[in-house]
This record gives C-alpha cells, structure tokens and sequence, in this order.
C-alpha cells in the first residue's frame, strides 16, 4: 500500500509543479502596523558573484566570543540570526533585522536533556533584544506547537510586548497558555490567513503561506525587505489529501520563487530521512481497520498536537458506533480550543463523562489521550501503573501507539510496551503499521520546495546540527551554490546586502548571545550551569552534611559532629566509616591554626576539601559535603 500511496503522490507534485497558474488572486487585505512603511519593496531575484565557500569550511569557524548587544547597526546590511532551533529540536526563535527594526519569527521552548534536573523547560535568550524594544516591529507565529510558542509568556513582557500575528488556530492556543501566567502581559493578537499582507515598520511587508503540518494554521512567512525575501517555511511537510486543513499550494510555492527568493530558511527536522512524508488521510485508512477489526478496549495514545489524528480518531469512533473517553491534560486543552473555533468537527455526545466511562461496553469504548513516549506523568504511564483514578489496564486491550518514537525516549517506550504485555494487552506501534504520519517534510519534499522556491541563498533550519548539514547537503545537490548555503550555529549572525544589481551574502563570525535560559517552576533563568552541576552531583552521588559545635571563645569543638546522608550511604549500615568521619571533623576542628579561631569560612573549606577527599578515598564516591558551623 505504500507503494502506491508514493507513487500517487509524485504523479502529483510532477503536475502541480508543471501547472501554469497566470495570476495568483488572492486578496490583498493590508494591515498596516506603521505608517511610515515603504509600500514598495521588491525582491531581487539576480545572483551575485562568488563568494568564499560556506558551506563548511575550517576557516568559517565561528568565534566563541560573544559579540556584546549594542544599538549600532550596519547601514544597508539585513541581519538573520537565530536565538535558538539551530543545535537542537525546540526552542525556535529567529530574528531579521535591517536599519534599527526588528522583526521575530516564533518564540518557542524546548524540553531538557536527561542531564539538567528539575529543569521544566528551556527558552530562548534576548539579552540581544533587551535594549532593542523600539525597534522590534513585530511577532509572526508559524503554527500553535509549544516549540514554536511556549516562550511567549515570558519573553513578551521583557520585550515591550509588541504586536503579533498568527493564525486562528495558533491564536486559541496562545490565549489559552496565557491563562496560566496570571501575571503575563496582555497580548495584542492579530489573527491572520494567507491572504493577508501586512506592513511591519518601513521595511518590512510580510505575506503568509499556507502549509501542511500536524496541526491546523500552519503558515510560512515570507518577508520582504530592501535587501530582498526571506521565505521561513516554519515546519511543514506537502500534503494532497490532508484531515481538515486546505492541501499544499504548489502553483503559490511556485510563484513565489518567480518573483524571486533572496534566502530560504527550511526546516530540516526530518532532513536525514529518504523519500516523501506520509499523508494523514492514509493513517485514518489503517486506524479503521483496526477500529473494525478490535473486539475489546482501544487505549489510544499519540501527541495532543496532533489534532487531525484526533479528528479522523473521533470520524471512525462516530462511524464504527464507539464513544471517546478523552485524557490528558493537553489533550484536553487542545481538542476543547480546537472545537471552539471550528477545525474540529464532531458531535459533543460522542465524548464520555467519567460516570458515563463506567457503564459504556468494552466493544464501544475508545479511550484517547497522551502518554505514547512513555512520559512519567502522561496519561498512558499512570494506566500502566496503575496510578489512573478511572482507568486500569486489564486482558483484552488493545494499546496503539498512534506517534514515532521521539530520539531518545526509545527505552522507556520499551519499559511501556513490557509493562502492558505483561498484563495481558496488546501492543500495536508504527512500525508494526502505518498509524503514524510524520508532520515534517522528508528529504523528496525538501528537495521539491527548493526546486520551486529557486532561492539565491539557503540557510537549513530548526533541527541538531547533522540534520541542517544534511538538508545543505540536499540543497547543493539540487543545484543551490554552495558558496550560498549557510549552515549557522545559534547566535550566528548571516548578512546580506545590495551591491548594485546583486546580493551578496555572508555567513560571519559574529554571534549574539543564546546560552540557554532555564525555568523550574516559577524561577525563569535564576538556574545556572553551577546549580546544574550542584544537582547532577547529588544525583550521582548524594549528599552529606557535617554539621559541627564551636566554643566561640576558644574555638574548640564541642561534643561530637552530627552527619546527615542524603542518596550517599545508609547511615545505619555504614557506622564505621560514620565514625571515622565523625573523628577526623573533631580533628580537623582541633588542628586549625591558631590564629583562625573564628573563621567560619576558613574551617568551612577545609571541612568541604579535606572531608570529600577522605570519603572518596573509602568509597570512591564524590558526594557534595555540606559544612555547617554553629557558633555558642
């Protein structure tokens, strides 16, 4: 069945590509933010003269010393920079700059790495910006997923909150987040489709293009400036026959890259994959028969984002006569948005109550909710163990895992899929069947918007480092000169500029700052690399705290250290080495020099060196030593 769906769809994009549209009519319906814009920008589509090679030569090697935020600017130079999205998946924000205004594109977080606990999330950095509010003349969201607007509530007050723009979708999403930040600034929404135009300061006209994704209302952004365009694709894939959502325009690509594209900035998050990316009506094909097919319970797990996976699950619920018990938080969130504003379409009483869950037979119950990358505190963990209020595994169910595996999370899907085998259900994966489609494009789609687009210079976007050079890789092989492909690291800022009739544009070495800004809780970057490793140390080895009486006067101990282990040692079953530590505290206390009778920080220092050392001598552990002194 692949076979044919891939050949279907190439037979289409050859004819949607060879299709001759000779006018787009889109209506022009103008928001004008600034007065003073310049209504006629155009987009130079000559190619300028060669240029040093960029592509990844040792000689570009970006210089670690941040270049400090200043109000300077460079006259007739239009500045590309990403805060974030270009060493990681996540965290997407990127700035385009041109004679003192400013416009961003996406303000997103991204989920920690195993090593940084505590950590809830990671935004971007705006140190850059901070000093800059005058000149930001706006914000343009891409689409409604968290890496793409989960920073908004905290970088929108430090940045002057100014106007933004998003689709209808997107715009329910970031109002419903802003609910939860009771002190987060009230934001000036504009909602948008793709026949708006927009005028963003003097330099900047903005047009939208509509793309397909896992979500509704995803758009590129195409910006036009003095310089030239700058097309930002957003994360997309092309789609024929998507769920709710309108199908990729080819002709609109195609005319786009007529008119000339100065800098492609695509997303590369699926760039080292071959071939072209599933549509989701295939996936709704396979789902059906296995909603015909399962005689027991379907537990359903898959991502809250992907909203037309959840509105063909609800068209086959509603067709096969099952009723949907909906879980997860987000799930929750995103369905009840979604349905407000018309992109999902299903009838209310096909949704159960938690009574009505009780009664429904096994044969007529779809229960849907998150949990599909084995996430502790996700709907489809807390079945599993049995820590559900409502819902408990038992023989008979079946559990599709409707979502490819996120790198990374491969072991605990595994430790999932054990646990639910183990109590008698049954497993179905992606890999097993085609129930899963992928919202980026592959390296076939890739190639296809380059082709059409016809861009003088390209920049790979948001994905790891391998994944932008193999999309660069991409670029050059479909006739992009590699002298103008810029494989940027965050902060990295790409200048381009007229000379004469030609642009030319460089990759230099200048890089603004983008260290990683930590939340935990309501502490928004108040965590440090040093608090990090504080937390990594006590993880990996525990903690111990000696906590020792002096006699103000003379100096002297009094009684015996009291010790407090914490994830080091069993206090109860290691009362030897207890003791041992216990003495040489005693006499460390008593064979400080004379002169330092009252210096805490002295005898603190010696306690945290001299003590670690000793411990790790008997153990070959390094707990963190917490040294307390109490004067008396």
């Amino acid at each position: 069945m692949y076979k044919t769906y891939k050949s279907q769809t190439s037979d289409a994009r050859q004819s949607a590509v060879n299709k001759n549209n000779n006018k787009n009519k889109n209506t022009n319906i103008s928001k004008n933010v600034n007065k003073n814009t310049n209504e006629n920008v155009k987009a130079n589509n000559k190619r300028g003269p060669k240029r040093q090679n960029l592509f990844n030569k040792p000689q570009n090697k970006v210089d670690k010393t941040k270049i400090k935020s200043t109000q300077t600017f460079a006259k007739g130079k239009l500045r590309v920079m990403a805060l974030g999205g270009l060493e990681e998946v996540g965290r997407n924000m990127a700035l385009i700059e041109y004679e003192k205004e400013i416009i961003i594109i996406d303000m997103g977080l991204m989920f920690p790495d195993e090593d940084m606990p505590g950590i809830d999330y990671i935004i971007p950095n705006t140190e850059y910006l901070e000093d800059k509010k005058d000149w930001i003349k706006g914000v343009v969201i891409t689409h409604g997923h968290y890496d793409h607007i989960g920073a908004i509530p905290h970088i929108m007050p430090k940045i002057g909150n100014p106007a933004m723009f998003m689709g209808k979708m997107t715009a329910g999403l970031v109002r419903r987040r802003q609910k939860e930040y009771k002190n987060s600034s009230n934001l000036k929404i504009q909602e948008i489709d793709e026949h708006n135009k927009i005028s963003l300061g003097r330099n900047f006209k903005v047009e939208f293009l509509r793309v397909n994704h896992s979500i509704p209302d995803c758009f590129a952004i195409i910006v036009h400036t003095p310089v030239g365009t700058i097309v930002h694709t957003g994360d997309f894939k092309i789609d024929f026959s998507p769920v709710n959502d309108k199908p990729a325009d080819l002709n609109r690509i195609a005319q786009i890259g007529d008119q000339g594209v100065t800098l492609l900035m695509s997303d590369s998050t699926d760039a080292i994959s071959p071939g072209y990316q599933m549509s989701e009506s295939t996936i709704g094909e396979e789902m059906g028969k296995l909603f015909e097919e399962i005689e027991g319970r379907i537990i359903i797990g898959t991502f809250a984002s992907q909203l037309a996976r959840v509105q063909k699950l609800f068209d086959l619920a509603a067709k096969y006569n099952k009723r949907i018990y909906l879980q997860g938080r987000s799930m929750v969130s995103n369905v009840e948005v979604a349905h407000e504003i018309g992109y999902l379409k299903f009838n209310p009483r096909l949704l159960l109550t938690d009574e009505e869950f009780k009664r429904v037979p096994d044969n007529q119950l779809v229960i849907l909710g998150t949990g599909a990358q084995g996430e502790t505190n996700a709907f489809l963990s807390k079945v599993v163990n049995g820590d559900h209020r409502h819902v408990s595994l038992k023989a008979g169910d079946t559990v599709i895992f409707s979502s490819s595996a996120i790198p990374g999370n491969e072991r605990s899907i595994q430790h999932l899929m054990d646990a639910i085998v183990r109590q008698g259900a049954k497993t179905i994966n992606y890999k097993m069947l085609d129930i899963h489609a992928g919202g980026h494009a592959k390296q076939e789609d890739l190639k296809l918007m380059i082709r059409l687009m016809k861009p003088e210079y390209f920049m790979p976007i948001e994905a790891h480092h391998f994944m932008l050079q193999a999309h660069a890789e991409l670029a050059s092989k479909v006739g992009v000169d590699r002298n103008k492909i810029f494989v940027a690291d965050n902060g990295q800022v790409v200048e381009l500029k007229k000379e004469g009739e030609n642009v030319i544009g460089a990759l230099t070495k200048e890089k603004i700052p983008t260290e990683y800004v930590m939340v935990d809780g309501l502490g928004v970057g108040d965590v440090s690399n040093i608090v990090l490793r504080d937390r990594r140390m006590m993880a990996a080895d525990g903690m111990i705290v000696v906590i020792a009486t002096i006699d103000s006067k003379t100096g002297d101990i009094i009684g015996n250290p009291d010790l407090i282990s914490r994830g080091f040692i069993y206090m109860k079953e290691n009362r030897d080495l207890i003791e041992s530590t216990r003495m040489k505290v005693k006499k460390m206390v008593k064979d400080k020099p004379s002169t330092t009778p009252t210096d805490d920080d002295f005898l603190k220092n010696k306690i945290r060196n001299d003590i670690g050392q000793f411990l790790f001598n008997k153990t070959k552990r390094r707990p963190m030593v917490l040294p307390v002194v109490i004067k008396v």
